[in-house]
């Protein structure tokens, strides 16, 4: 369980109990039950025709591993600003973010649970410059990605591009009308 062991309500201890079906941490004096809940993460995902644009990870756990630049939503911002503002950060681009693309629960790290998002992008300004939590940017074909891949849940949303791009767009535009 969360490494919380004090009530925010009444101060009082926390304690693991049996609720609603799964173990929950509860105030021994309030009753307040403490909900962990995953952090929500964004993402931009941005294409050259079969080609998208990865970051290499500076620091932290997956250094020198591969995603899709990303980050996490701030508490009261918008999540589609926060996935401009996060690519922004990370690889000096200004973006027009566009519609969900993909959504998953990730597992990954069992210490910090997260919900991530990956929205379509296309980029309208800035300079591809690698800053913040990467050291490298790139752009890799959908057939030829780097190794390793920091996040299970990009290589996810990558098979589903290569799976996409494989289709051809007359295909594509037939199933879409």
């Amino acid at each position: 369980m969360s490494g919380s062991r004090f009530c925010p309500q009444c101060g009082d201890r926390l304690q693991s109990r049996r609720r609603d079906g799964r173990r929950r941490l509860v105030c021994q004096g309030c009753d307040y039950v403490f909900y962990r809940n995953p952090a929500v993460g964004v993402a931009v995902v941005l294409r050259k025709g079969r080609r998208v644009l990865l970051g290499r990870r500076a620091r932290g756990q997956h250094q020198g591993a591969w995603c899709i630049p990303c980050g996490y939503v701030e508490w009261g911002e918008e999540v589609r600003e926060a996935a401009r503002r996060e690519l922004r950060e990370e690889t000096g681009l200004e973006v027009e973010v566009g519609p969900v693309y993909a959504v998953h629960s990730n597992f990954h790290n069992p210490d910090s649970l997260t919900v991530g998002i990956w929205f379509s992008g296309s980029t309208i300004g800035g300079r591809l410059q690698a800053q913040d939590d990467l050291d490298a940017l790139a752009y890799f074909s959908l057939d030829a990605l780097p190794e390793p891949l920091a996040f299970p849940t990009d290589r996810l949303v990558l098979e589903q591009l290569r799976a996409e791009a494989a289709v051809p767009p007359s295909v594509r535009r037939r199933a879409a009308g």
